[in-house]
């Protein structure tokens, strides 16, 4: 009776690995957008499944807020992006990671970053940023609490800031940060293709 009792989790792990995905994206949307991954989201993830055929794919959209009180909601967004990173790398170990936000939510992937234990840094297979918040308008909206993504993560990431967004240049066009859909998130797919 003992060795059904403990051979029955062992079953249940396989059947989980079993259904790991090759890679798992893990997406915060922008102030604002209803739960779920977003419109730069939904577009990256599209271009991307397009550009790795053969490759299951899972999508993780960040719970959080995603509202204007930007500190506390990107925080949150922060550690439900953390926590389901460590759980994907302790229950799907060999499923490459791909971290990605736009606006807020390209904040919440740099305090994730920032926040998660090192070891987790070699499944992150690679980062993608859209409008990230780094203009002097967007640190006086943060009250400059957001930091730059983490050292351990850089050379796998591409971060994209179309001209004249105030968001992350000190451009002053609020409407050029809605225009990340379809070049940006493509050329961002496509980078992150090659990375898996």
């Amino acid at each position: 009776m003992m060795w059904a009792l403990s051979s029955a989790p062992v079953g249940i792990r396989v059947a989980i690995a079993d259904q790991c995905p090759d890679a798992e994206v893990v997406f915060a949307r922008g102030t604002g957008e209803p739960p779920g991954v977003g419109w730069a989201g939904q577009a990256f993830i599209d271009s991307l499944t397009a550009q790795v055929p053969g490759k299951s794919v899972g999508v993780y959209p960040v719970n959080y807020p995603a509202t204007p009180d930007y500190v506390d909601s990107a925080r949150a967004g922060a550690g439900d992006a953390g926590g389901h990173v460590e759980n994907m790398v302790a229950s799907c170990p060999t499923t490459k990671i791909v971290l990605g936000g736009y606006s807020q939510g390209a904040a919440v992937v740099d305090l994730t970053t920032n926040q998660m234990p090192a070891r987790v840094a070699d499944h992150v297979a690679a980062v993608a940023l859209f409008g990230n918040p780094s203009s002097t308008y967007s640190k006086e909206l943060s009250a400059n609490q957001f930091p730059p993504i983490s050292p351990a993560y850089r050379p796998k990431a591409i971060e994209i800031c179309v001209p004249d967004d105030m968001i992350c240049s000190e451009g002053g066009n609020i409407l050029a940060h809605l225009s990340y859909v379809p070049d940006a998130t493509n050329q961002a797919a496509a980078f992150v293709a090659g990375r898996l």
